[in-house]
């Protein structure tokens, strides 16, 4: 019965999804309170330099090697980064709107120039397929396994056991870095091996759904949560629900307009964050109209003097 679900194409392209955004939005949730949301965008595009380097040393096009070089290039990015901005001269924003086209520009070239004829190129690098992804399998006690399947299993493991290894640490370093530096914690550290797993997640995503929707899934289920609840715990939990609305919702709507799968899913992420925008039971707009609603048409006592 198993067999015959998994050889279903729905099922797989689904469970991919679903684990791509429960992986990526559990790193996303310290990344969007950090507000440090956009070094996701430039991580996942700069690691195609990684990605290339990685080839022409080793001619590997995955596995763990292309893992730790993706990791190593997404602290290169960071570190490039921070040095521009702490020269005083551009803000980290710009920093980062320098650092990580230029890297993604050598990857792009890099790719055309000695890697034209291998299966490596930007189109699979920022869009992926999704769609495809039941064809790709690897026998897994006897049964077909999705191989895009394993790896995000993989890396939901890694990412929520270093959360929950260090969840007081992370917490404390994203709230109160200065705090957290003060009781031995290393808050540097700690955001450096987060950004290595961001970079990791991104890799073991890209075959099947590409930078795009990798992009989608770390920030925006993260940022859903954080207008629905104060608790960094329940983050998890509504990141995590949100991406698998989203990869089941968006599958069966892009089949039913024919239309990319990836591409709907990241849509459905932006319908649940308007949603949790307007809706949000403490801080949605709707919310907060009919409070103050309510508060005009309730009347007001006045003072008693005694």
């Amino acid at each position: 019965m198993i067999a015959e679900l998994l050889t279903d194409t729905a099922l797989p392209i689904i469970l991919v999804g679903a684990m791509v955004g429960i992986a990526s939005s559990a790193v996303g949730t310290f990344l969007v309170l950090r507000g440090n949301s956009m070094l996701t965008d430039a991580i996942s595009h700069s690691i195609v330099f990684g990605i290339v380097i990685v080839w022409l040393l080793t001619k590997q096009q995955s596995g763990p090697v292309q893992l730790i070089g993706a990791a190593l290039t997404g602290l290169l990015t960071v570190l490039l980064t921070e040095a521009l901005a702490n020269t005083k001269r551009v803000k980290q924003d710009a920093a980062i709107g320098l650092v990580f086209p230029a890297l993604f520009s050598i990857g792009v070239l890099l790719l055309n120039v000695y890697a034209n004829d291998v299966h490596i190129d930007t189109h699979t690098v920022l869009l992926g397929e999704i769609g495809f992804v039941w064809l790709d399998t690897i026998d897994l006690f006897g049964l077909p396994i999705p191989q895009a399947l394993v790896s995000m299993s993989i890396m939901t493991l890694l990412n929520y056991a270093f959360i929950g290894l260090f969840y007081k640490e992370l917490k404390l370093a994203t709230f109160d870095p200065a705090l957290a530096k003060t009781f031995g914690f290393m808050p540097t550290i700690l955001f450096y091996v987060l950004l290595m797993l961001t970079s990791s997640t991104a890799v073991a995503a890209f075959d099947a759904v590409g930078a795009v929707l990798f992009i989608a899934f770390a920030i925006v289920p993260a940022s859903a949560a954080y207008l629905l609840t104060d608790r960094l715990w329940m983050m998890f939990i509504i990141g995590a629900l949100i991406s698998i609305a989203s990869s089941i919702s968006g599958y069966y709507l892009a089949v039913y307009l024919n239309v990319s799968i990836g591409g709907m899913m990241a849509v459905m992420t932006g319908v649940f964050l308007i949603l949790a925008f307007l809706l949000g039971p403490r801080y949605g707009l709707a919310t907060q109209l009919l409070k103050r609603r309510r508060d005009r048409q309730s009347p007001v006592e006045p003072p008693v003097n005694l």
